[in-house]
């Protein structure tokens, strides 16, 4: 593998600082890496594989990909994400699961909550203490606003959460970084164009909040790490809790 590039390097430092905020990786752990064929996991399981070569710690890292009956817009077979992984020595699984019901609909919880059953089933079958989940910083912000819009709570996602009396650990290494940066690196490593892609994504509401937050940050340079710093700094003077 050629050197990390200057935008490489950064990311893995952010990586390294989420990791060691939140002690997401520690030694001997094994760690199903959840791999959807975008930008972002494939920059995640890249940058956890680099730095295995010189890190303190030994860890092990098994990639997974779960393809669905729901079509993706623009997928392909299996086969560039198998050399992906193989040309990074990265063992991996390949699980196939259905999300349509038996009327053949489709639901973007049913989807995700039976993705995630796949990830535990595997992580178990692999005995994988740990699963890594390729949500960036923007994915983080998103999902509070999409809370607070639509469920009227503030809640978003964790980047180190315990699970099953703490049997397993959702670990989000790139928890720190913006998704532009994935979005040039992919382009400087020349990763395959996305493999998947959700054929609903356009029309999600979060594509909305991501348009929303792009028009505030015209007025406001910083709205990304406001709203990410501001679930840690809760002023609870000013708040019915």
């Amino acid at each position: 593998m050629r050197p990390l590039t200057k935008t490489g390097s950064y990311i893995s430092r952010r990586i390294g600082r989420a990791i060691a905020d939140h002690k997401m990786v520690e030694d001997k752990d094994r760690i199903l890496v959840a791999v959807s064929g975008g930008k972002d996991s494939m920059t995640m399981l890249h940058l956890l594989n680099e730095r295995r070569k010189w890190a303190p710690i030994s860890y092990d890292l098994i990639a997974i990909h779960v393809e669905t009956d729901h079509g993706c817009a623009g997928c392909v077979h299996a086969k560039l994400l198998k050399k992906f992984f193989e040309d990074r020595g990265v063992k991996h699984h390949f699980e196939k699961i259905k999300v349509k019901d038996k009327n053949n609909n489709f639901s973007c919880f049913w989807c995700s909550w039976n993705r995630r059953k796949a990830f535990f089933l595997a992580a178990k079958k692999f005995k994988c203490n740990k699963v890594a989940l390729g949500h960036h910083k923007d994915d983080i912000i998103e999902t509070l606003l999409l809370n607070m819009f639509y469920q009227g709570e503030f809640s978003a996602m964790n980047p180190a959460q315990k699970l099953f009396k703490g049997k397993l650990t959702i670990i989000r290494p790139l928890c720190y970084v913006e998704e532009e940066y994935m979005r040039k690196f992919a382009k400087e490593e020349g990763f395959p164009p996305q493999v998947c892609r959700c054929p609903n994504s356009v029309e999600s509401k979060r594509r909305v909040m991501k348009e929303f937050i792009t028009k505030v940050e015209k007025d406001c340079d910083h709205v990304r790490t406001n709203l990410f710093k501001s679930m840690s700094r809760i002023n609870k003077e000013y708040l019915q809790v």
